[in-house]
């Protein structure tokens, strides 16, 4: 009887020994999954770009017509009391008015929180740090304010979204005061997305109860429940069958625990640095929920080492992500810092390249991004980074087609009035015809283009600008000369079959987005 007692000890004990495996190395399962996910959408996305009986409904725009586009200009990327900005809803209201901004685009943040555990429950034996942020203060609250204060101001488009970070890794310990938070200032933005509900479900560390994944989980998660079933059954027991059954009982109900069915990312900050697929996570499941992404302040060098407290958090910049990402809908290409990824043949041109190609399904859009938190603070004033519209009519509709589609520019305002540069034309045109394509849009040429600028001061003054003409990539031309500003120029560049683009900018100063053109072959 003893030796059965014995077998039977350790037959369980080795069950669970198991199940304890599966469950630490199921991460690592999970992100492989990912990655082939990931990797078999870009197979998929690259077959279908390439089959050109496939048309698609968020392929670019053929110009056919021409469009009076009317400019608005909004403020993306603005932080309120509701997270960890200094101004509420309202005095953001009544200063953008002031200085002639008709749309607003509210990031808070959806989450800011870190937690570092003690092995081997590191979910139970756990130190949490967490600040006010839209899921910690309540989603519904969050969108429901915005909305009345849009109820209240008609005269201001109001578009709720939030800045998000869907992953940090540590490394270092507590005990050798080297306890290093990495990435945690990878930021992503968030917008067109306004179910309270999706950000309750956002694939990011430390989102709370989320029924995202608990499919996946439950096969691990069953183990662990006929554990404790079994454990309880043995309690029920007397002498030594109790006894095994309560170590049981108790040893599987922390293990479900600490393996959390419920979790809102795959991913967990303590296996070391897993590169880009918490974010392309993050990216996949705001498009399917019919929402926009925007990597912002990829070069900013603001939290490459920062001490805050028992730790520290370093963030490097990152412009690689453009690359390696997928699916996104644009960048911060104008913000506080210098900015290398939009110069000539960098990051930027290398993602539209790549979908001129074929290997993407859409280009990346150029945006200005304020991360606005207080007035005044490091010379910061709301307005500082404008980012213009084109839209036939001035509603929130309108302005989120134009940021999903590319007809806008990024610019900076200056001075006391916000003075800022105008891009009254940018257009691509064809001398046989009537065709014309703007920003966003894709011209079908078999000709030379035409490519027609027009730039302006929004004070009317007369000011000194270089104007940089870049074509996939390449410089092609700088244009120097005075506001009011104007080149019509015919580039000698033909090539049948082929898909190019143009963009301009005025460094440091404004930023356009591309215009596609799509040469004809020779029998077309």
């Amino acid at each position: 009887m003893m030796i059965l007692q014995r077998i039977a000890c350790i037959l369980v004990l080795g069950l669970i020994s198991v199940s304890f495996c599966i469950k630490s190395n199921f991460g690592d399962d999970n992100q492989q999954a990912s990655q082939f996910q990931v990797d078999n959408e870009l197979l998929s996305s690259i077959s279908e770009e390439r089959n050109p009986e496939k048309v698609e409904s968020n392929k670019l725009q053929l110009e056919t017509e021409q469009v009076d586009y009317q400019q608005v200009a909004g403020l993306i990327d603005l932080r309120t009391t509701y997270s960890d900005g200094a101004h509420d809803l309202n005095f953001l209201i009544k200063l953008a008015k002031e200085r002639g901004f008709d749309v607003l685009f509210i990031n808070d943040h959806d989450r800011m929180a870190m937690e570092y555990g003690i092995f081997p429950f590191r979910n139970i034996l756990r130190k949490r740090e967490e600040l006010p942020s839209v899921n910690s203060r309540g989603a519904d609250k969050y969108f429901q304010g915005i909305k009345v204060a849009a109820q209240q101001h008609p005269e201001i488009i109001l578009i709720p979204g939030s800045e998000t970070a869907p992953f940090y890794y540590w490394t270092g310990s507590p005990l050798k005061d080297n306890l290093t938070a990495h990435n945690w200032e990878r930021h992503l933005l968030i917008m067109g997305l306004e179910n309270p509900q999706d950000y309750k479900n956002l694939p990011i560390l430390h989102n709370g109860f989320s029924t995202l994944y608990s499919r996946q989980l439950l096969p691990v998660s069953t183990i662990f429940l006929v554990l404790i079933c079994l454990g309880f059954l043995l309690a029920l027991k007397r002498g030594y069958y109790r006894i095994l059954g309560i170590v049981i009982l108790v040893n599987s109900s922390l293990m479900l625990i600490e393996f959390h069915p419920f979790k809102s990312s795959l991913f967990d900050q303590y296996s070391g640095d897993q590169e880009y697929l918490p974010y392309q996570e993050l990216i996949d499941y705001v498009k399917t929920k019919g929402g926009m992404t925007f990597w912002t302040h990829p070069e900013a060098g603001a939290g490459e080492n920062i001490r805050k407290g028992p730790i520290t958090v370093k963030t490097p910049s990152h412009p690689e992500a453009l690359l390696i990402t997928r699916g996104y809908t644009g960048l911060g290409s104008l913000y506080g810092t210098w900015i290398k990824m939009t110069e000539p043949g960098k990051e930027w041109d290398s993602v539209l390249l790549e979908y001129c190609l074929g290997r993407r399904d859409a280009p990346a859009w150029g945006i200005s991004t304020a991360d606005y938190h207080k007035e005044g603070e490091n010379g910061q004033r709301l307005g500082d980074f404008p980012t213009v519209f084109l839209v036939k009519e001035k509603t929130k509709d309108e302005v989120l087609s134009s940021l999903k589609q590319g007809r806008m520019y990024a610019c900076r305002a200056g001075g006391e009035d916000f003075r800022m540069f105008v891009l009254e034309d940018f257009s691509i045109s064809d001398s046989l015809s009537t065709s014309r394509a703007i920003m966003g849009e894709t011209i079908k040429l078999k000709n030379s283009p035409e490519v027609s600028i027009k730039i302006s001061s929004s004070d009317k003054g007369n000011y000194a600008i270089k104007v940089r003409l870049i074509r996939s990539g390449e410089l092609i031309n700088t244009f120097s000369g005075t506001t009011p500003f104007v080149v019509n120029l015919e580039d000698d560049h033909v090539e049948p079959g082929k898909q190019i683009y143009y963009r301009i900018d005025i460094p440091g100063e404004l930023v356009s987005n591309p215009i596609f053109v799509k040469f004809r072959r020779g029998q077309e």
